[in-house]
């Protein structure tokens, strides 16, 4: 296919959209994404920007603790000690949205830079060669086309029990127009949504409660890591009920005013002013055609494909939280990169999740890359593991952190770098050089013989693979 003649239609403006557009437009095709929404997607407008900003000042506020701890007193203008900071959350919000609007305008201006023609509208496959835009004033648009890249993401669950209504009952696409913080919250789901929002509401001065149909929070993460955060959510008066299963949710209005009830499926109930409900995502793949023009969907409804992000159907690919490969907006631009690449005949490497680091932004961090706990303790992957609590690292004690740790893997024999995790504050920024080891085969050695700044966290990577040297 040649890229210069080649027009292409991106269904979705998210980071997989949006990534495979600027790829498409710099390889000389005719490009021109289809969003309804908004330029960014969910990710930038309703999920990763605006909740990892809301979750920065949480942590912000967390920082005046820690700061008691160093021997440090704020004091007001009288001289008085200052007990506590205060979070008003009408303020915070307008905040994170402005900070969601202009990522997404200065998305949108970038594609225009490079050519790339933006249409409002909801659009609807109905050939390979052909998508159909409905515009928000009705009007009808037919786009003839030679690739098709679907990039629609997901949205949150949402159960017939447990009806969001915006005001109290709550998505968390929905959170950033409450005016007020709320006074108690319950968030259903412990996974990395629930558990993110959680901490940030809790950092925020929110009276939190979080519901967990699991023995632990996290349940799908390393399990060193996810009783580190467990317990310093206990810590920091969090109340998590374990094992305890939404079984609905509603409004009540009593004496005590307004509030929420979640039943549990024991018959317990527990109250509260609001309700954030983290149970999961949807693929957003209904009413664009794809079954009708022959597209396999998975029995989840996510669209099914291979490692160059194609689908069944010649020149029709999709990337993305759609795909459900892995909900990570990197893995969605990755994919999306890949499409395109593929698509207009450029070099491509198809994805390998093996070299995916991710990363759950609660306090402290935790950040993963390569092969997993569970992989190693069921068997299925053979490694030696070495782990250091951060409590022992010099940097750490100086700024006050207690909570955390660096764990590697490797292979035995070869000595190479299988993976890794990271617990700390900023452990997206920690996890890069173990993310580089895992991506190019590094031994261990190799990791242990880098310089490193003295004193500094990142020291702990390189004593983990000092304690995995062999002399075999």
């Amino acid at each position: 296919m040649n890229a210069q003649s080649t027009s292409v239609v991106v269904i979705g403006g998210g980071p997989g959209g949006y990534e495979a557009a600027l790829v498409g437009a710099h390889l000389g095709a005719r490009v021109t994404i289809v969003e309804k929404d908004g330029v960014g997607g969910a990710a930038v407008l309703t999920d990763c920007v605006p909740s990892k900003a809301l979750i920065a000042t949480a942590d912000y506020l967390s920082e005046f603790e820690t700061a008691a701890d160093l021997g440090v007193r704020l004091e007001d203008s009288q001289g008085g000690a200052v007990s506590d900071a205060s979070a008003e959350l009408g303020e915070i919000n307008t905040r994170v949205l402005g900070l969601a609007g202009a990522q997404s305008d200065d998305i949108a201006t970038r594609l225009r830079e490079v050519g790339v023609r933006i249409l409002d509208g909801a659009a609807r496959v109905v050939s390979p060669t052909l998508v159909e835009v409905t515009a928000p004033d009705g009007m009808v648009e037919q786009l003839e086309t030679d690739v098709i890249l679907i990039a629609t993401g997901a949205t949150p669950r949402v159960m017939d029990t447990a009806r969001p209504d915006g005001e109290r009952i709550l998505t968390w696409q929905q959170i950033y127009e409450l005016p007020e913080l709320p006074q108690r919250l319950i968030v259903v789901g412990s996974g990395v949504t629930g558990a993110e929002l959680a901490q940030a509401y809790l950092g925020l001065g929110c009276d939190v409660v979080l519901v967990s149909s699991r023995d632990r929070v996290l349940p799908g993460e390393d399990p060193d890591a996810a009783q580190v955060i467990e317990e310093v959510f206990k810590k920091r008066g969090m109340e998590v009920l374990g094992r305890s299963r939404m079984a609905a949710v509603r409004r009540v209005s009593d004496a005590d005013g307004d509030g929420v009830v979640v039943t549990l499926e024991d018959g317990r109930e527990v109250r509260g002013s609001h309700a954030l409900l983290a149970v999961g995502s949807i693929p957003q793949t209904s009413d664009l055609g794809l079954e009708e023009v022959g597209v396999q969907l998975s029995e989840s409804g996510h669209v099914v494909v291979d490692r160059v992000s194609r689908t069944n159907v010649r020149g029709i690919y999709a990337a993305g939280d759609c795909t459900g490969v892995l909900p990570l907006a990197s893995v969605a631009a990755m994919q999306g990169r890949i499409a395109m690449s593929h698509a207009l005949g450029d070099a491509v490497t198809p994805l390998n999740l093996r070299v995916v680091s991710a990363n759950i932004f609660t306090d402290p961090e935790i950040a993963t890359v390569g092969v997993s706990q569970k992989e190693i303790d069921d068997g299925t992957v053979n490694a030696r593991v070495s782990m250091l609590p951060l409590s022992r690292n010099p940097r750490a004690k100086m700024l006050g952190i207690t909570d955390g740790f660096v764990k590697l893997f490797a292979q035995p024999g070869s000595g190479a770098v299988l993976g890794g995790v990271v617990v700390a504050p900023r452990a997206s920024e920690l996890i890069f050089p173990v993310t580089i080891a895992v991506a190019h085969r590094l031994h261990v050695d190799q990791l242990a013989a880098t310089f490193t700044v003295y004193p500094s966290l990142s020291g702990s990577i390189a004593e983990a693979a000092r304690r995995l040297h062999t002399t075999d």
